[in-house]
């Protein structure tokens, strides 16, 4: 069984996520940046996960664009979809809607909100500034959660 782990990332929480995915996983797995390759060959493969990461409370375009563009070839094979996001609850379960298609989030084997990165070491200083003001948070924050990893990969392997 053959996957593909495609992402985009701003400041690397989806990186990080999908690097994480793949060493869990117990198949061969590419990793491909969408920005690298925004329209690579899904056909050579069994299994797709797609993730992105939320900003100003959205995905990025160009994920959106993917699934769009392939949602009929993804919908006929195994998908896990993602996001990463700083929101717990129904505020990361509404990103994570606004980001896939009911159609996607139907099919999809695995779904997961896989907690997200704010580092103002990688900010413009417009970027921290609206981070602090929306966010209301004052430093650099890693909330990557392992174990919403680990059941995000044992729900694509148990369905």
């Amino acid at each position: 069984m053959k996957t593909l782990i495609v992402f985009a990332t701003k400041y690397g929480s989806a990186e990080i996520c999908a690097e994480k995915i793949k060493s869990r996983l117990q198949s061969d797995a590419d990793i491909l940046n969408l920005k690298n390759n925004k329209n690579p060959n899904i056909n050579e493969y069994d299994t797709v996960i797609v993730g992105g990461s939320i900003h100003a409370g959205r995905i990025q375009g160009i994920v959106k664009k993917f699934c769009t563009a392939n949602e009929k070839t993804l919908l006929q094979k195994k998908i896990g979809i993602f996001v990463c996001c700083m929101y717990e609850g129904d505020k990361a379960q509404q990103q994570f809607n606004d980001a896939f298609s009911e159609s996607l989030r139907v099919h999809a084997s695995a779904q997961g909100i896989l907690g997200g990165i704010l580092d103002f070491d990688k900010m413009n200083f417009l970027e921290k500034t609206m981070v602090k003001k929306v966010a209301g948070v004052e430093e650099s924050q890693f909330n990557i959660s392992e174990e919403n990893i680990t059941s995000f990969v044992q729900s694509l392997q148990k369905n």
